[in-house]
């Protein structure tokens, strides 16, 4: 599929800062009075702007708020509900804390799980598409949450965290694109069943259903070269999962090392949710002889 820059500017960031608000409601760090600000604004920040971002990929962003109206069918829907429930009371939570002085520890564990939910459903909006093979797998929604658990952690400047969570997605980005690879044709979409001829034999394109591209070309019909997405893989491992530990498990040697590690963490989440988009294989392309 095309990667759209707003969409992975949304899912990047909107991650980040919705697994930042479930440390912080969980204590983690536990700032208090106006020291907490920077903290939660950083969070809010993050959390509010990938949902900004993610409005300019729609054909009319005023439009935006019938996306709340759909809850019981679409998980983009659910998606905008649980982001303000969970602003909403991690609001409430931030409130007491800085102007207060007062963590109210129960609405922070509530806040925290809305986030992760919050996160969960942005996954379902990819995991849940049967057309797309490589993304209709439950580690989808995994790798979604450790991630913003793991980015949560770096943010937080927790280095049991960090290490943990940023490895276990890690780990779990190995077996999502190796086995994301093989899932197309492990589904047996090919020509045949696409077009529903297979039952008289081999079928092949003729020629092109039309000279000219159009929507379903330009946005589902995205290829790119082996050896790139090879080379991108690279830059995203290293830079998303492999830096971030190794500048925790040193962080008391290294100064500024969750601003470098952050860094790091966001250009290499950059290049890993590009490749998401882009390695999307929609069986809509067979259609177009592009699978």
């Amino acid at each position: 599929m095309h990667p759209a820059p707003s969409v992975i500017f949304f899912t990047v960031f909107s991650g980040l800062g919705f697994g930042f608000l479930a440390w912080l409601g969980v204590g983690i760090p536990a700032p208090q009075g106006w020291v907490a600000f920077p903290y939660y604004f950083v969070a809010f920040a993050m959390a509010v702007g990938g949902l900004i971002a993610s409005t300019f990929h729609l054909g009319n962003p005023k439009n935006a708020i019938k996306a709340f109206s759909q809850w019981r069918t679409s998980w983009l829907s659910r998606e905008a509900v649980m982001s303000v429930l969970t602003l909403a009371v991690m609001g409430l939570f931030a409130a007491a804390n800085i102007f207060l002085n007062m963590p109210i520890a129960i609405l922070g564990i509530i806040g925290a799980v809305l986030a992760l939910i919050t996160v969960y459903t942005t996954s379902m909006m990819y995991a849940q598409l049967k057309t797309v093979p490589r993304w209709n797998h439950w580690t989808t929604s995994l790798l979604f949450i450790l991630l913003a658990l793991g980015g949560g952690a770096i943010l937080a400047a927790d280095s049991l965290g960090t290490i943990l969570f940023v490895g276990l997605a890690g780990l779990t980005q190995i077996y999502v694109w190796d086995a994301g690879d093989k899932r197309f044709a492990k589904r047996g979409h090919t020509m045949e069943t696409a077009t529903g001829l297979g039952g008289i034999g081999k079928v092949r394109m003729y020629e092109p259903p039309h000279s000219g591209t159009n929507y379903l070309l330009s946005e589902m019909v995205y290829v790119i070269a082996r050896k790139h997405a090879i080379k991108l893989r690279i830059i995203a491992f290293v830079f998303a999962y492999v830096t971030p530990i190794v500048l925790a498990i040193f962080s008391s040697l290294v100064f500024g090392a969750y601003i470098i590690a952050l860094v790091a963490h966001i250009a290499g989440l950059l290049a890993q949710r590009w490749l998401f988009f882009a390695e999307a294989e929609h069986v809509v392309g067979l259609y177009y002889d592009k699978r």
